[in-house]
C-alpha cells in the first residue's frame, strides 16, 4: 500500500469517525488523488563553465548601465565567477552606498545558489515553507541577480542594486542578454 492510499483512507476514516460521532451520514470518498506535477527542471544540474572573464564582466555591466542611465536609475553592478568571486564592479556616482554591498551580494547569491535572486524573493513572498530561504547562507531575496550561462555552463553571475528590485532585475537581465551573444557567435 502506498503512502497516498493510506493517507487516503485515513483520512476517509477520519472523517467517517467525526460525521458519526455527530450524527451524520459519512461523506463519500473523494476518489484517487490527482497525480502530482511534474517539476521544472532543477538548478542544481547546471554544469559549472570557465569562469568569466574580464573583459566579458566589463560588457555585461555595459549594458546593465545603459539600462540603467536609459531609465535614468542609479546602480552598483557587480560580476562575480562561478565561486562568486569578484571579478568587476562599477558604480554609478550618486547611486546609495548601501547598494554597493547588495549588488555584490545579489551577485554571489545567484552563482553559488545557480538560480536568479527573484526565485529566492518569490519564496519567501510566497511564505510558509518558503521562508527555509531565509536560513541559506547567503541567500539574497531580492530581484537583480541573475546567472550568467555560456552554452548552458554557469560562468558567473551579475547582481544590480540601486533602485526598486524589480528594477534592479531589469538591469540585470540587460546584463546577462549582452553575454549571451557573444556566447553564441564562439
Amino acid at each position: 500500500m502506498t503512502r497516498t492510499v493510506a493517507l487516503t483512507m485515513l483520512t476517509s476514516f477520519a472523517l467517517a469517525f467525526a460525521a458519526a460521532a455527530q450524527g451524520q451520514p459519512a461523506p463519500a470518498p473523494s476518489g484517487p488523488p490527482a497525480p502530482a506535477h511534474s517539476a521544472a527542471p532543477s538548478t542544481y544540474a547546471t554544469p559549472i563553465g570557465a569562469p568569466i572573464g574580464l573583459e566579458a564582466a566589463k560588457k555585461v555591466a555595459a549594458a546593465a548601465a545603459a539600462e540603467a542611465v536609459k531609465d535614468h536609475w542609479f546602480m552598483a553592478i557587480a560580476v562575480v565567477d562561478p565561486a562568486g568571486v569578484l571579478v568587476y564592479y562599477q558604480k554609478a556616482d550618486t547611486t546609495q552606498n548601501g547598494s554597493a554591498e547588495v549588488a555584490i551580494a545579489k551577485a554571489r547569491s545567484s552563482a553559488l545558489y545557480k538560480r536568479p535572486t527573484k526565485a529566492f524573493q518569490d519564496a519567501v513572498a510566497g511564505g510558509g515553507m518558503g521562508l527555509r530561504i531565509l536560513g541559506l547562507p547567503g541567500a539574497v531575496p531580492l530581484d537583480g541577480g541573475l546567472p550568467l550561462l555560456v552554452e548552458g555552463k554557469l560562468v558567473g553571475a551579475v547582481g544590480v542594486s540601486g533602485d526598486l528590485a524589480e528594477n534592479d532585475g531589469k538591469c540585470a537581465a540587460a546584463g546577462a542578454a549582452a553575454l549571451a551573444p557573444a556566447a553564441a557567435a564562439k
